[in-house]
């Protein structure tokens, strides 16, 4: 017996590089292999193919090419918006973020708190997101820095950043977006969002891994993550690489084009749909019914483990809303902060939707899941309490 078929439904996760993407950077394997930042002919082509990766990056979101900064992803780009504000301040200094943040935020956050840092945890609603009055209530004179996420990566819901804006340009205090998830999927413009900083990660909308960038506003005094030679206008040390520039100026110029978002949006509904027919009342929806990413449906089947259902989903890579650890299964913090039910969170999975999901992977995942979770929820009942 042929084992399943693959499906791939953990684009949230990493997005495949697209083919047009891997043809743009297949040149720089061999060629432009000078140093951007020589003066001689080897270093021209590769200087160029940087700052035309510059530009495209700046047109997704609305930028200024001389307000991109390359880092090796996501996460150094947080942690530079944060580190870097905090070091670039003096005197007293006061965080706001939410419950709901990535890692990459959180954890950069508790750090700068450990060295005298105070810091602000906003709470969340049971969509997951935040109340802009909540952010403007808890600025004090000492804040300097409010960090918020555009979408959830793990229920999709979308937070309200253009009211955060405003209210940050209000009490100038200077506003950090996250916006890993949300590039390609929905529109971003930091002029309309307010923002000073913003984020993105390469590998999220088609581009290759290792590449991200920080959207750094014009006269936002921030101090280097990386200290080196003067690479990228003094504001990161490194060799710049062609190739990974290539990759996500070319993911970022594709990404523009938000059409083919509604196409994944009617397979996500689709999706959606085929499982309420099955489940029932038996199945949740974690996040907001409108205001989330239109590829992304987060779903708890009360009384099961998500774990437990994924694995009998025969090659179905999508990711769970709980982690098993030493025996012990643990609800995720997102979850346990939009106050879903222990009981009804720990059965969570996260179907994620990309630009190749089709029709006939969706109806096949509704049905490896009519047969997988009944299996995982009688399991579950007959473990030892």
């Amino acid at each position: 017996m042929s084992a399943p078929t693959p499906i791939y439904l953990d684009y949230n996760a990493s997005t495949p590089i697209a083919p047009e993407v891997a043809k743009a950077m297949a040149p720089y394997l061999q060629e432009a292999y000078g140093n951007p930042s020589a003066g001689h002919w080897a270093g021209g082509p590769a200087r160029e193919a940087v700052e035309q990766a510059r530009r495209q990056v700046a047109r997704l979101i609305g930028a200024a090419p001389d307000e991109i900064v390359f880092t090796s992803g996501g996460s150094e780009a947080n942690n530079h918006a944060i580190k870097g504000t905090w070091y670039a301040t003096e005197g007293p200094f006061h965080i706001i973020t939410t419950a709901v943040e990535h890692p990459a935020t959180l954890v950069p956050c508790r750090f700068l708190e450990s060295l005298g840092a105070s810091l602000t945890v906003l709470p969340v609603d049971r969509y997951g997101q935040v109340n802009p009055d909540a952010v403007q209530a808890a600025i004090t004179p000492e804040t300097r820095l409010i960090s918020v996420m555009h979408a959830n990566n793990e229920v999709g819901t979308l937070q309200p950043v253009e009211a955060i804006g405003r209210i940050a340009r209000d009490h100038g205090v200077r506003f950090h977006v996250d916006a890993a998830q949300s590039a390609g999927k929905v529109p971003i413009n930091v002029q309309a969002m307010g923002v000073d900083l913003l984020s993105l990660a390469g590998h999220k909308f088609y581009g290759p891994k290792g590449i991200g960038a920080l959207y750094v506003r014009r006269g936002i005094d921030l101090t280097p993550l990386i200290h080196g030679a003067g690479h990228e206008g003094g504001r990161r040390a490194g060799t710049e690489s062609a190739l990974l520039a290539t990759g996500l100026g070319t993911a970022a110029e594709k990404a523009r084009d938000l059409s083919p978002m509604a196409r994944v949006q009617a397979l996500r509904d689709r999706l959606w749909t085929g499982l309420k027919g099955h489940f029932g009342d038996t199945l949740c929806l974690n996040g907001h019914p409108q205001a989330r990413l239109p590829n992304t449906l987060n779903v708890a089947f009360a009384d099961c483990v998500g774990a437990a259902i994924l694995d009998r989903l025969d090659g179905v890579a999508a990711s769970t809303g709980s982690a098993c650890h030493a025996g012990s299964v643990t609800l995720s913090p997102v979850l346990a902060a939009m106050g879903v039910p222990e009981r009804v969170g720990m059965g969570a999975l996260r179907f994620s939707l990309g630009r190749w999901t089709t029709e006939q992977e969706i109806d096949e995942v509704i049905a490896r899941l009519a047969r997988a979770v009944p299996q995982a929820r009688a399991a579950t009942t007959q473990e030892p309490s």
